[in-house]
C-alpha cells in the first residue's frame, strides 16, 4: 500500500472510531427458575427490575418446585431458585451461594369451578361423596401444605389425581376434569375460577442465589419495596 492510502486508511479508522460512539455493551444474563405459582408476578418484577439495570435480561423458567430443584441438581443453568417453600430448597443447600430467604408469603384455596356451584366452603366439604377431588403430590409444597390442612381438620379426601404442581390442580379443575382441589389463592386470580381460602394455612416461599453476580441483584430487587409491591399486587402476602 502506497503512503498516501496508508495515511488515508488511518483517518478511515479514526473518523469510524470518532463518529461511532461507544460501543454497544454486552448483555448480562439471569437465569431465574421459580415455582409455577410465581408466574405472573415474576414476569413482571423481571420486566421492572430490567428497566432499572441496563444491559441485563432475566430469563424465567417456572415448573414445580420439586422439579426445578431435580433440574438444578442435574446441573441445568440456573442463577437464581425461587420455591413455594423454604424446605424445598433447602434440598439443594449445598448448591447455594448464600443462605435462602423468605420472601413472600400465600395461602391455600379450595379451587372451584366459577362460581363455585357446588357450594364447597371448607375443607370438610371435600369428603362430600362423589365429589372429584384433585391435589398436589405429597413431595409437592402446596401438596405438602394441604396435607397439612387436612390432618389438622380431620378430613380425609380421596384425590382422583396427585399433579406435580399447584398449576395441575388449577388446571383440572377449569376443565371440568374435577371439581375441586387445594391449590394457592394466588391461583385464583384471573384464572376463571371459584374458590375460597383457607384459613390458618399460610405459607412462605424462599429464595437463594445459585451463582454470584447480577443473582444478587435480582434477589435484592425481588425483596424492595418495589419488588414486594409487585408481589402484593398478585396476591401474596
Amino acid at each position: 500500500m502506497t503512503p498516501g492510502r496508508t495515511a488515508a486508511a488511518a483517518l478511515l479508522v479514526l473518523a469510524v472510531g470518532c463518529s461511532g460512539g461507544t460501543p454497544a455493551r454486552s448483555e448480562r444474563t439471569v437465569t431465574v427458575f421459580a415455582a409455577s405459582s410465581l408466574q405472573q408476578a415474576f414476569t413482571t418484577a423481571a420486566k421492572g427490575y430490567e428497566a432499572g439495570h441496563a444491559g441485563v435480561k432475566v430469563v424465567l423458567s417456572f415448573a414445580g418446585s420439586q422439579s426445578l430443584v431435580a433440574q438444578v441438581r442435574q446441573g441445568a443453568p440456573a442463577d437464581v431458585l425461587a420455591t413455594a417453600d423454604p424446605a424445598t430448597l433447602e434440598q439443594v443447600r449445598d448448591r447455594l451461594r448464600g443462605a435462602p430467604v423468605v420472601f413472600a408469603h400465600n395461602q391455600l384455596a379450595l379451587v372451584t369451578a366459577r362460581g363455585n356451584p357446588l357450594g364447597l366452603r371448607t375443607l370438610q366439604d371435600l369428603a362430600r361423596p362423589g365429589l372429584r377431588v384433585v391435589l398436589a403430590g405429597p413431595t409437592v409444597p402446596v401438596g405438602k401444605a394441604a396435607a397439612g390442612a387436612l390432618a389438622k381438620a380431620g378430613v380425609t379426601v380421596r384425590p382422583m389425581s396427585l399433579e406435580d404442581a399447584a398449576s395441575g390442580v388449577v388446571t383440572k379443575v377449569r376443565l371440568g376434569e374435577a371439581d375441586a382441589g387445594i391449590a394457592y389463592v394466588t391461583d385464583l386470580r384471573g384464572a376463571g375460577l371459584g374458590g375460597v381460602a383457607v384459613p390458618g394455612s399460610r405459607t412462605a416461599l424462599a429464595i437463594a442465589a445459585l451463582t454470584g453476580g447480577a443473582a444478587a441483584g435480582f434477589i435484592a430487587y425481588v425483596r424492595s419495596p418495589a419488588g414486594q409491591q409487585v408481589l402484593q399486587s398478585y396476591g401474596f402476602q
